[in-house]
């Protein structure tokens, strides 16, 4: 099971951190992605990192804003999202596959997902 938390209203400009925690303590042994969907649009991949917990890869969209960070210890991904924009408003999931990438296809858990709202 994945329980994403963090989502919230912000201003433009603002910044957020999301949190997603695993029960499972296989949760090191995966890799982790962040997702979002917005309205009308398909789940779109944001943020990902292999289960070595090396560099993080980012949507184009999001590069240099966004940081994936992951704590096995504590079976926790975090995304630090800053200079947000309305644009990304969005509902953001987590979700874990057996990939060094995940994907929307491959991923094999996911959560139920915290609601970003960015004002403009």
């Amino acid at each position: 099971q994945l329980v994403e938390s963090g989502g919230g209203l912000v201003q433009a400009g603002g910044s957020l951190r999301l949190s997603c925690t695993a029960s499972a303590s296989t949760f090191s042994s995966y890799a982790v992605g962040w997702f979002r969907q917005a309205p009308g649009k398909e789940r779109e991949l944001v943020a990902g990192m292999s289960w070595s917990a090396g560099s993080g890869y980012y949507a184009d969209s999001v590069k240099g804003r966004f940081t994936i960070s992951r704590d096995n210890a504590k079976n926790t991904v975090y995304l630090q999202m800053n200079s947000l924009k309305p644009e990304d408003t969005a509902v953001y999931f987590c979700a874990v596959g057996p990939y060094a990438v995940v994907t929307v296809a491959n991923a094999d858990y996911w959560g139920k997902g915290t609601l970003v709202t960015v004002s403009s």
